[in-house]
């Protein structure tokens, strides 16, 4: 039997070209995608480089710094409230201080002239006279101190009575003491003691009556009478540095 020769393929034309187009497609293809992807890379750069994107950047970060310089701000306020209290605080202590200091030199004063060895600081004395008015009327509280040396060593009793000096009307005039004191004390204020004692009484003064000053007369039932003048704003405040003596 004679042999067949083998087959042979044969490049038709038509598909050659059908190849070359495909490749032509799909080299287009590619490029367009390329084309594309580098179009939006080159947006979204432009677009942060813009003004616009800028300006929405800067924003943001000037918003978050106003916001930690608002947070500073309140810190400050707040750490400045606390030193304003702790100063107001300190500065009432400092004032009751003082006043404390105050009050033990005042008391420190009277028991260094209560027990001094001077014979000017011997003997019965009006050591303190307080005026205090009473709200609403034409009354006066007085506080009294009486005080005698230590070293006298017994006791001491009699009685006070008071007179105010001033203006009434266009006339100098004096209300002694049964114009003053209660009914019931018309003798004066009794007192017995032996190194200090503190005597009180209230008083009334007509309307039309403008006080100038205040005298005091100390009666011991044994011995001298004392009689002292204070000015009136002297009483007021408390004041015994003008006390004048006299009879």
């Amino acid at each position: 039997m004679a042999s067949r020769p083998p087959p042979r393929f044969v490049v038709r034309p038509h598909d050659d070209a059908s190849q070359r187009r495909r490749r032509r497609l799909w080299l287009g293809a590619a490029w367009l995608a390329s084309l594309l992807l580098t179009g939006a890379v080159v947006g979204v750069l432009a677009w942060r480089t813009t003004p616009a994107a800028v300006d929405h950047r800067e924003a943001r970060e000037l918003a978050a710094q106003n916001e930690q310089l608002k947070q500073q701000i309140a810190n400050l306020r707040r750490a400045q409230q606390v030193t304003d209290i702790a100063t107001k605080a300190l500065r009432g202590t400092l004032t009751e201080r003082d006043e404390e200091i105050n009050g033990l030199r005042a008391d420190l004063g009277f028991y260094s002239r209560l027990v001094g060895g001077n014979a000017q600081r011997e003997g019965l004395k009006v050591q303190e006279v307080q005026l205090r008015p009473v709200s609403g009327s034409h009354a006066w509280n007085l506080a009294l101190s009486l005080t005698q040396n230590a070293k006298r060593g017994s006791d001491v009793s009699g009685s006070v009575t008071l007179s105010v000096e001033g203006v009434r009307g266009d006339k100098v005039v004096a209300l002694d003491w049964s114009q003053l004191g209660d009914a019931a004390q018309q003798d004066g204020l009794p007192f017995r003691f032996r190194y200090f004692q503190q005597l009180h009484a209230t008083f009334m003064l007509p309307a039309d009556f403008k006080p100038t000053r205040l005298r005091i007369r100390v009666k011991p039932e044994d011995g001298d009478a004392v009689d002292r003048a204070v000015a009136w704003n002297d009483a007021l405040s408390g004041n015994l540095t003008t006390i004048e003596g006299g009879n």
